[in-house]
């Protein structure tokens, strides 16, 4: 099977924290036997009179680039932030249709695989009917959650999902909105996102603490996630702020960067919480095992979630986790076992963060609940549903 991967969350030598998990989902699949993977990884066109890091950044990635074993295309399109919006697909499309016809004339792809519903999604199918080559969508979470509520991009998204041969939902939750918004269910599969177990795997606590140069003694918690208003860091401080007397040396690190830094900084020192909490920046995916090994429990406490990677992984590291029940996290954290799940306020975040501090957790339990959802396991079930399809696709 010869299979065109489309996503402009392909992970680059610029950005290399960029969608990890598409790039070992996509890696996976082009192990499997009789299989082969090309990328097409568009990023946006920036002129040399652009200023600013942001654009420096995408000049700096090459026409072509290799990751590991893969070959990784990136057209240039034209963007325009937020004006362009409506747009985005098209351009996309447009960026990327000489590409796609030479590599297709080249290698005589059997499907597009695209992640991301609006734009990658839409401009894959465009790019699919040039090219007579039938789409699989892979959904991720703000695809589906948020974009549908901009006006102009929900008939986008409607028909995208209409067009598609096949569509792929992280979690249950997602297929619901998917067919909320008209795709009809019989043409999506739900596969999750899987760990890289040779990446997260646990660590001696102390150990851990002690190579991250933070205290030995006391209670940790690590909360991983972008800092923007879905992620709701900010219960989280309060949360610490209001446990500060039950829990003395509690200690909190958040690892991510955003356009809410400068407000949580603000409410760190609101709550005198200066000492306790920790914004950490981003960090290498690479050295999040370390710290999810050196906490004693992780928290995620989201206003909304597709399938979130972070949850996997802490369990992998043999850390339970607390977290909203919401999206598809009931979906990972089935058993008492594994978490605490919470609802979206404080009182309950808290409650939940001190109930995880004062048990006693089985990190076996944890780690063998991980290891069943491996990336290999993953890629079976998307190779699994693409030969299905190949019995319904027209030549």
């Amino acid at each position: 099977m010869k299979i065109l991967t489309f996503t402009s969350l392909f992970p680059n030598s610029a950005r290399p924290e960029l969608g990890v998990f598409i790039r070992q989902r996509v890696q996976h699949v082009a192990q499997l036997p009789d299989t082969s993977v090309e990328v097409i990884a568009p990023v946006p066109y920036c002129p040399s009179w652009l200023a600013g890091k942001h654009w420096r950044i995408y000049r700096g990635i090459p026409q072509r680039e290799t990751a590991e074993n893969l070959a990784v295309w990136h057209p240039r399109y034209a963007f325009l932030p937020k004006i362009s919006m409506p747009l985005h697909g098209a351009l996309m499309f447009l960026g990327a249709l000489n590409t796609g016809r030479r590599l297709h004339r080249r290698f005589t792809f059997d499907f597009i695989d695209a992640h991301y519903v609006y734009p990658d999604g839409f401009a894959a199918v465009l790019l699919g009917k040039i090219l007579k080559i039938p789409v699989v969508i892979s959904a991720r979470g703000t695809d589906i959650n948020v974009f549908p509520s901009f006006a102009l991009i929900r008939p986008l998204i409607r028909w995208t999902l209409q067009q598609a041969k096949g569509l792929v939902a992280v979690s249950s939750a997602l297929k619901d909105q998917m067919v909320l918004l008209g795709a009809a269910p019989d043409k999506i599969r739900v596969i999750p996102n899987g760990v890289d177990m040779e990446r997260f795997e646990p660590m001696d606590r102390s150990e851990a603490r002690r190579s991250l140069g933070i205290p030995i003694t006391g209670a940790v918690i690590v909360s991983v996630g972008s800092l923007v208003p879905a992620k709701r860091h900010e219960l989280l401080i309060e949360a610490v702020a209001q446990l500060a007397k039950q829990v003395p040396e509690l200690k909190a690190y958040i690892i991510g960067d955003g356009p809410l830094r400068s407000e949580l900084e603000a409410l760190r020192r609101s709550t005198h919480t200066e000492e306790r909490v920790f914004l950490l920046g981003e960090r290498p995916n690479t050295e999040l095992y370390r710290w999810f090994s050196a906490a004693d429990v992780s928290c995620l406490v989201s206003a909304r979630e597709g399938w979130p990677n972070v949850v996997m992984e802490s369990l992998a590291c043999g850390t339970p986790m607390v977290a909203t029940r919401v999206g598809g996290i009931p979906e990972i954290i089935v058993s008492s076992d594994l978490g605490t799940l919470v609802a979206e306020n404080l009182h309950s975040i808290a409650h939940g963060i001190a109930s995880a501090l004062e048990r006693k957790w089985d990190r076996e339990i944890l780690v063998r609940y991980a290891r069943s959802r491996t990336w290999e396991v993953v890629a079976t079930e998307v190779e699994q549903y693409l030969s299905s399809l190949t019995k319904v696709c027209p030549p």
